[in-house]
């Protein structure tokens, strides 16, 4: 049952328990409130949510942009495949530490998604990209001040003789399939508790190895937006804020085709929303 379903007395068969809090609204309906979603409310527990959407972007960006700046600066040889497995061990590891708290989105067109699929709330999605905004930004301006403009930062830009429509489309199917995974893996059907996150790191992993030398499998605005601010170039970057958008809404259709419309998935507002205690 989610926060938003009505309740009434006579379908409990008895006077509410200590553990549920009956609310009466306008004389017309009661209220059973699930105690998650009285927390995920509550405004003093915001900055908890958003410090970690900042703190879980910042090393994201980090450990995706840095593998190919450290190679560039000469501190070590860095291959392609542990440059782009990197981020989804990242993400693996972020999730399973953090992601109760915010659910660990990392990304503005997860919180998009999730919001479209009525499993977050529209009103907290600017919130959470401003700060994985932030977060992003934080981290290439790091690398920038420990290597200097060396890799680009780590930028993902259009592979040699990729052009940025090629790379455009190459980012939509990209990221349909990486919202797919992150939708499919929270709905009650599909749900797999913290096993989630090593599906959603082995999605990045594998859309990496084969699909980084096109556009650089960026799949996250934010993640192309940190190291374009710290570089001061946004030549390509339309491509990987419109890509990964677009790769979103449709996963969100798909999601809709699969398991019909959202918004009545409690283990889904639970995977989106995160669980404070």
């Amino acid at each position: 049952m989610t926060g938003d379903e009505g309740v009434s007395s006579s379908s409990l068969g008895s006077e509410p328990g200590p553990d549920h809090e009956l609310h009466q609204l306008g004389g017309l309906r009661t209220r059973l409130e699930i105690p998650w979603e009285s927390q995920f409310r509550d405004p003093s527990r915001e900055f908890r949510r958003l410090f970690s959407e900042l703190f879980g972007t910042f090393f994201l960006v980090l450990v995706a942009a840095g593998a190919p700046t450290v190679a560039a600066a000469g501190a070590g040889s860095i291959g392609r495949s542990a440059a782009v497995v990197a981020p989804g061990l990242m993400v693996l590891a972020i999730i399973l530490f953090m992601g109760t708290v915010s659910g660990a989105h990392l990304n503005p067109v997860v919180s998009i998604a999730f919001a479209m699929r009525k499993d977050f709330p529209w009103k907290r999605v600017p919130g959470y990209i401003a700060v994985q905004a932030l977060g992003a930004v934080l981290a290439g301006w790091f690398l920038y001040a420990m290597f200097g403009k060396v890799g680009m930062l780590g930028a993902t830009l259009p592979g040699k003789g990729i052009t940025d429509l090629q790379a455009f489309l190459m980012e939509v199917v990209l990221t349909l399939g990486l919202v797919s995974t992150i939708l499919g893996t929270a709905s009650k059907a599909q749900n797999v508790g913290t096993m989630s996150a090593v599906g959603v790191g082995s999605y990045i992993a594998l859309a990496g190895l084969w699909a980084s030398p096109i556009s650089g499998a960026s799949m996250n605005p934010v993640r192309s937006f940190g190291p374009a601010v710290a570089l001061g170039d946004y030549s390509h970057l339309w491509v990987y804020l419109a890509g990964p958008l677009v790769g979103a809404l449709l996963a969100v259709v798909v999601a809709i085709l699969l398991r019909g419309p959202g918004g009545h998935d409690p283990e889904a507002r639970i995977a989106a929303q995160g669980r404070l205690q």
